[in-house]
């Protein structure tokens, strides 16, 4: 039985191959981000159509998405809403917002997708209406400021997918200088103690490494 990093791989390949089957859209994507530059960092397609897959279960018609990159999972989550669905998408690099546009256009989705160009934080104030699913995937030092706005912008009943939260398992004992696994540490006791979620998380392994995604519910207020 393959228990190492090359098992998880092969099983993400095997599972990306017999369920997920990625489109001409989808490598596209990912080929035009490798050329732009960009950092391969987006969730792997079995991750993709499982975000898709939440958003359609969950009902959700409004989509808040923190962090674009090159629009791979926009694009999931774009086909997970209804043909009047729309997904707000915020990026602070203009570079990874073209390549964005680009990729998101080419996979006929530009109608259900606007991306905002701009820092997240001062975006954020100034969205209103609200969302039924929020996808967090930024800096992981203002994961805290993200999932209040998120709580902030949300009906009960909304969920909340921060993701990276177990980050090779560094989140146990973070470094001084490791400032994203200290944000994702207080992510947990932030969302722990907080009276409108409720909140679990899975770890994750696969061709993206040992992470894992934090899913949380918005409750009545008390």
């Amino acid at each position: 039985m393959a228990d190492s990093e090359s098992g998880w791989n092969d099983v993400d390949a095997l599972i990306d191959d017999r369920l997920v089957q990625p489109d001409k859209a989808l490598s596209g994507c990912l080929e035009r981000s490798r050329s732009a530059g960009l950092p391969d960092i987006s969730v792997s397609p079995s991750q993709g159509k499982f975000l898709q897959m939440l958003v359609t279960v969950s009902g959700a018609r409004r989509v808040l998405e923190i962090g674009t990159l090159g629009g791979f999972w926009t694009i999931f989550m774009a086909r997970g809403v209804p043909a009047d669905g729309m997904v707000v998408s915020l990026e602070a690099n203009p570079d990874y917002v073209a390549v964005a546009r680009e990729n998101i256009a080419a996979a006929g989705q530009a109608d259900k997708v606007e991306v905002i160009e701009g820092r997240a934080l001062e975006n954020l104030p100034g969205l209103e209406e609200p969302f039924d699913f929020h996808f967090i995937d930024a800096d992981k030092v203002s994961n805290c400021d993200y999932v209040d706005h998120a709580v902030r912008l949300s009906s009960p009943g909304a969920l909340i997918v921060v993701d990276n939260v177990v980050r090779a398992g560094a989140i146990l004992a973070p470094k001084a200088d490791d400032v994203m696994s200290i944000g994702t540490r207080r992510l947990y006791d932030h969302v722990s103690g907080h009276p409108m979620l409720d909140a679990t998380a899975i770890q994750t392994v696969g061709a993206k490494g040992w992470d894992g995604m934090l899913v949380a519910r918005v409750l009545q207020p008390s």
